[in-house]
């Protein structure tokens, strides 16, 4: 019934749609975790996790069939320009969705407070983890926003940030590769993360997520859009695969565009590794 739902062909022409879709499946993942698994004293020590898993769950059909719908693409266009154009429709609705993902997701976070630590209690670790890992149990206490404890040059923090980027961008391709729709679980779990770092930042105030939703996103989106194009990209090269598309003319065709998403990949989150360092520090 859930691939009824999300239909890839409608998402590519109305992409914005997918921002309902993502808002209310994260709603309903987050609220049944909350209510119904959370009650479990064994099973909310994962409520984190949880909340990842069903969301993940209910996105699965769409991510197949859009990855299918792409590669089947690749076969009918020989334009690379064109293909790319094409390509772009589903980068656009799968960033819709993941949009929606958060703001649910970050909107939970403020009107259930109480609840928060637990339903997020991964994501809050993860956080607390890279900003402040020399007072890791304060900031797991608190859930502030933590202040810095080392200094380091902007070119380092560049290089740190990039070198990070890459290698969530390699895994997502492998996943991509090996499952399909794979990468799904890396890119909700990365939505979960900047929820919960923008719950942190808004201090619980549901007035003061439209600041935080800006401060991340600026940044964020063209980094969450580069793991787009590489989940794109190995599940294009697994749907080839399955179909045994690679073994007909448009074998090169198809490896070329792959490649050529995977580069297109790395040369956003570079720009968004610069943006993270000299650009989003000076607007917030």
């Amino acid at each position: 019934m859930i691939e009824l739902i999300m239909k890839p062909k409608r998402a590519e022409r109305r992409p914005w749609e997918m921002f309902f879709v993502g808002a209310f499946w994260a709603s309903v993942s987050l609220l049944l975790v909350s209510f119904v698994f959370g009650k479990d004293t064994v099973l909310k020590e994962g409520s984190g996790l949880l909340v990842v898993i069903f969301t993940v769950i209910t996105c699965l059909p769409f991510m197949y069939y859009i990855i299918k719908l792409e590669e089947g693409k690749d076969i009918e266009i020989d334009n690379t320009g064109r293909l790319i154009k094409e390509h772009s429709k589903a980068i656009h609705a799968l960033m819709w969705l993941f949009i929606g993902f958060i703001v649910a997701f970050s909107f939970w976070y403020s009107v259930l407070p109480d609840q928060s630590a637990q339903n997020f209690n991964f994501q809050i670790k993860t956080f607390c983890a890279i900003n402040s890992p020399s007072n890791y149990e304060y900031c797991l206490d608190s859930h502030g926003v933590p202040v810095a404890t080392a200094v380091v040059t902007g070119g380092e923090a560049v290089k740190s940030i990039f070198a990070n980027n890459i290698f969530v961008l390699i895994f997502t391709i492998l996943l991509s590769l090996a499952f399909g729709a794979g990468a799904m679980f890396i890119l909700v779990w990365n939505a979960t993360v900047i929820a919960a770092a923008m719950g942190i930042f808004a201090k619980k105030s549901v007035a003061a997520l439209p600041l935080a939703l800006t401060r991340y996103m600026f940044h964020g989106l063209p980094e969450i859009s580069a793991y787009f194009v590489g989940a794109l990209a190995g599940g294009i090269l697994s749907v080839a695969v399955i179909r045994k598309d690679l073994h007909g003319e448009s074998k090169w065709r198809i490896l070329q565009d792959s490649l050529l998403l995977i580069i297109i990949a790395i040369g956003i989150l570079f720009i968004a590794a610069l943006m993270e360092v000299y650009v989003t520090p000076l607007l917030f």
